[in-house]
This record gives structure tokens, sequence and C-alpha cells, in this order.
């Protein structure tokens, strides 16, 4: 059972919008999704709330004391939004359940610089040995200086840059009816499928 734990220190980079989508995707291949939210603003367990009946469904994935209970039987993937400020022991428990780590990142000089210790301290945790780790652009557009900047830092980092999603109204509008780019018309948010692509086949591999 993969286990995809969305982390970056700072906040407002973007992990909720991650980890809603990261869930949507799973669960519209037909997997059994759990959605786990640690954060103090509980904005990905808002969205689930929000979550029509029609759309495939995801469970929630329960918290106590910031620690996430065990999975029940036949799930299948777990997705789970980390807070602001993760460090210490809740980023080493963390860190011990996560097969897969992604880290949101915005291209602004002010998170990268915030970002990069975090890295480093994944890089040196044993406790993030076994995960793989991958970075996404958020609110990015890849053909700006921004982002080539961006993806130098990450090269810089010795990870992969697994891909960039485009600053857009979609995913505003998704969020507010509990949905993700993968419940809805391809042909609605075909430009925003493409860049997923690279992600999701990231998200797939074993």
């Amino acid at each position: 059972m993969p286990v995809i734990v969305i982390a970056n220190p700072k906040g407002g980079v973007g992990k909720s919008t991650l980890s809603t989508n990261v869930a949507g995707y799973f669960a519209s291949q037909g997997h059994a999704v759990m959605l786990g939210d640690a954060d103090r603003q509980q904005s990905s367990r808002l969205w689930l709330g929000l979550r029509p009946a029609h759309a495939r469904p995801i469970s929630t994935w329960q918290m106590e004391d910031d620690q996430p209970a065990k999975p029940p039987k036949g799930t299948t993937h777990v997705v789970l939004d980390t807070p602001a400020g993760l460090h210490g022991k809740r980023f080493k428990d963390f860190m011990k359940l996560a097969d897969k780590v992604i880290v949101p990142l915005q291209p602004s000089v002010f998170d990268i610089f915030a970002t990069r210790a975090f890295l480093d301290e994944l890089a040196q945790s044993q406790h993030a040995a076994k995960a793989r780790v991958g970075i996404v652009g958020m609110r990015v557009d890849a053909r700006t200086i921004a982002a080539d900047k961006l993806h130098s830092f990450v090269e810089s980092a010795g990870l992969p840059m697994l891909g960039y999603l485009r600053d857009t109204q979609n995913y505003v509008h998704l969020a507010a009816q509990g949905l993700t780019v993968f419940d809805v018309a391809p042909n609605r948010v075909a430009r925003d499928l493409e860049l997923w692509a690279p992600i999701c086949e990231w998200l797939d591999a074993r």
C-alpha cells in the first residue's frame, strides 16, 4: 500500500491542492484511497466534506493527536497532507510512513530559500531513506525565467522535477465543489491533465 506524503514546512505553497488532486488521481484509477489531513487548517478534510456523492469515493484517514491511525483493510493508496512547520518528531513520524514524498514549491526566492533546509533534512534523515522524493512546481508557467530558476535549484538539490502545475482558476473552482481535475470531463481541463501526466507517471512507478 503506497503512502504518498505531501510536505513542505512553508505554508501557502499548495500542499492541499496537490494532496487532493493526487488523491483524486488515484481514485480515478479505481483505487481505494484515503486522504489524511494533519494540517491545523484542515483544508483537505474540508474538501472531503464538499465532495459530492456521485464522485469517486475518497475516505478520510483519521488522525489522533496528529498521528495517523492504521488504515483499514481494503485501503490501497494513502495520501497525507502535512502541516506547515513540519519538523522534529512529527517529521520523523510522517517520514517513517512515506513511500514517496512530493514537495510542492513555488518559484519565488523566499519559497526556495525556506525549502532548501527542508530538502537537506530529507536527504539526511534516516527515516526518509526508503522514500522516493520529487518536486512539483506550483503556480508556474514552465516557459518563464522563474521556472528555469526553479528547475536549476531542483537540479542542484539532486532531486527530480516531476512537473509544473499552472496558475489557473480551475483548481479554485473545482476545490469549492470537492472535485479535482480527474473528476470532470477531460476537455474542460485538457491543459491541466497534460501537466499532470509526468507526475502521474511518477506516482504509478514502483
